[in-house]
């Protein structure tokens, strides 16, 4: 797992997931203009914190979690967002 990788880990927690996957599909965009300022991941996380929210308020809910990873390690965010019902 890269720093990258983990760091998105970590800030997450901040939504106490039930289930927490992180893929860093960087290696496949290498060579990418964009891969140079940073990671491509895809994220499946469920939450409770999901219950009751649209796709766009539960998509604001990582990214104010992610804070500023967003500008200093990850170029591409891809996500799913499920409360634990949704599984």
């Amino acid at each position: 797992m890269s720093d990258t990788a983990r760091l998105l880990e970590q800030r997450l927690q901040a939504l106490n997931p039930l289930q927490l996957h992180i893929t860093d599909d960087s290696a496949a965009h290498a060579g990418h203009a964009g891969a140079k300022s940073g990671g491509h991941f895809d994220l499946v996380i469920v939450a409770a914190a999901f219950v009751g929210k649209n796709r766009l308020q539960r998509q604001r809910l990582v990214y104010d979690a992610v804070g500023d990873l967003t500008q200093l390690g990850i170029h591409a965010l891809s996500m799913r967002t499920l409360t634990p019902e949704e599984i």
